[in-house]
């Protein structure tokens, strides 16, 4: 028997152990130093002033909506490529969410689809870093700034990207949340991050992320609306270790990617579509490896066969738009036809820092002949 090849495997090892055992000998378990520490230092490694820890990327996108004050009546200009917690966070609040089609090679969100979305009710833009590939966002700063629009980024897939201007995704003066699931760049099993661009707006997002409790902390001292988005030590705990390896687990993130381009190419199937690690100054930090796959190609007949083969893979991602509590806005198959054909031929193979060469080319051999 072949062991099979899972789509995803976090890299935890004796140090998450080491300071998880801390955090729980501590007695400090929830907004403990710990917590603090993992902000301190991932702000430190994405080389902006503050970071405010929260309990996952969703909740990190629905303080950022509520920080930028999109309401009722509010449309906020957005992909329909992504995971349905980009336009969830704006219902939360009662804003609209208003897509607009993607990029046909980064599958980020247009900047000229956007600004010919724009209307007398658009009050923001929240692009999203699809798949860890940077937007394009000084195009999107740039039809915030005439437009007077609030911009919130989704970067939640995409810790350690950088941008066409060669800054990392996230240090633009943004709000910008991260997100740290499992199978993310860094994990802290749940987890999210949200960068203010304030130190006004940070003791905002503490305050609303702890039940809208005082900056103070006093004893159930409560200002204002709030929320239980508070991130344990103990998840922080791993946030730390993980941070302390990030650069090496990135690299060899990069590395599979990199062996995945070659053993594709080996593959000689037309019209299979690898893809792309950056143009220019972008950089990917790879998240997931999504192929495309050949035009009318049976994706779930393919998924069955590489089960069969023990290798897992995913149809990634739906488009939201086509979500039931979506469509009740009047979306509809065919608006945004490049999120559509991508999202058609979209396949996540097995992805993860410790993948092996031999793994990624059984990945691709089995690929070519459930394709054949």
């Amino acid at each position: 028997m072949t062991a099979e090849i899972p789509l995803a495997r976090p890299e935890i090892g004796a140090r998450e152990e080491e300071l998880v055992l801390e955090v729980l000998r501590s007695g400090r378990l929830s907004l403990g130093p710990m917590g603090e520490r993992f902000e301190r230092e991932l702000a430190a490694w994405l080389g902006v002033e503050d970071a405010v820890a929260v309990s996952s990327g969703t909740s990190a996108l629905h303080l950022g909506v509520r920080a930028l004050g999109w309401g009722a009546g509010d449309e906020v200009l957005t992909s329909p490529f992504s995971f349905v917690a980009s336009a969830n966070c704006l219902l939360y609040e009662g804003a609209r969410p208003v897509f607009c089609d993607v990029d046909p090679v980064t599958l980020d969100l247009d900047p000229a689809a956007a600004a010919a979305a724009a209307g007398e009710r658009t009050a923001g833009l929240l692009p999203v870093h699809i798949f860890g590939y940077p937007a394009a966002m000084p195009e999107l700063e740039a039809l915030a700034a005439r437009r007077g629009l609030g911009l919130l980024e989704d970067a939640c897939e995409a810790l350690g990207a950088v941008d066409s201007e060669g800054r990392p995704v996230g240090a633009r003066g943004n709000l910008a949340t991260f997100a740290f699931y499992a199978n993310k760049q860094l994990t802290t099993g749940e987890g999210g991050m949200i960068v203010p661009p304030s130190p006004e707006i940070a003791g905002r997002l503490r305050s609303e992320r702890n039940q809208g409790r005082a900056a103070d902390m006093g004893w159930l001292d409560h200002g204002g609306l709030g929320f239980n988005y508070r991130l344990s030590d103990l998840a922080a705990a791993l946030g730390v270790a993980q941070l302390e390896k990030l650069d090496e687990m990135l690299a060899a993130r990069a590395r599979v990617a990199t062996l995945y381009e070659g053993a594709l190419a080996l593959t000689g199937v037309d019209g299979l579509e690898p893809p792309g690690a950056g143009r220019g100054r972008e950089r990917r930090s790879w998240f997931v490896y999504v192929v495309r796959l050949p035009a009318r190609s049976d994706r779930d007949a393919v998924i069955a066969r590489l089960a069969e083969r023990g290798v897992a893979a995913k149809a990634y991602l739906p488009c939201i738009h086509l979500f039931p509590h979506l469509r009740e806005l009047g979306y509809r198959e065919g608006q945004f036809p490049v999120a559509e054909e991508a999202s058609a031929r979209s396949l996540a193979l097995p992805f993860f820092p410790a993948m092996s060469e031999p793994q990624v080319e059984r990945v691709c051999e089995a690929l070519a002949d459930s394709l054949r």
